[in-house]
């Protein structure tokens, strides 16, 4: 009866996880000049009985600051969730929502941006030649940098 109560639970054990590293990109694919490249974040999800083995769960922009090191950019923007684009004839980002723009770093790059903080970064592993990352999503709008749940 335990035994039968123990395997009922499990898939919502194993649901309740994530937050793990991901494995989004080859380190070859990212540009060595610094150019931003859009990658595509999948991952399995389990959610109580069903798992599914590739969920695309967001989009980031990669970026190399030196021969293996690379920062990764979340494309939501911080001042209300639209998606952000790299233009890359002006060398920026831009949020055609409400006219947010940053630059390549992610760093606001005009005073009258209506975001209220810069690009959110994520957490970037570099192993071997795969580049790692820890994708979380964060609470549009406000200053503080908030991991949702």
């Amino acid at each position: 009866m335990l035994s039968g109560l123990v395997a009922w639970l499990d898939p919502l054990a194993r649901g309740a996880g994530g937050g793990g590293w991901i494995q989004v990109a080859d380190l070859p694919s990212v540009p060595a000049d610094g150019t931003p490249v859009r990658v595509s974040v999948v991952t399995a999800r389990t959610d109580a009985w069903t798992r599914e083995a590739a969920v695309p769960v967001g989009v980031v922009y990669l970026r190399r600051t030196g021969p293996s090191e690379v920062v990764a950019l979340h494309s939501v923007c911080p001042h209300a969730g639209c998606f952000v684009d790299y233009q890359g004839d002006r060398k920026a980002f831009f949020c055609p929502c409400h006219d947010s723009t940053f630059a390549v770093d992610g760093s606001i790059n005009d005073p009258r941006s209506p975001s209220p903080r810069p690009m959110d970064t994520l957490a970037v592993e570099v192993r071997g030649q795969a580049v790692w990352l820890r994708f979380q999503n964060f609470r549009p709008g406000i200053q503080a940098k908030v991991a949702l749940a």
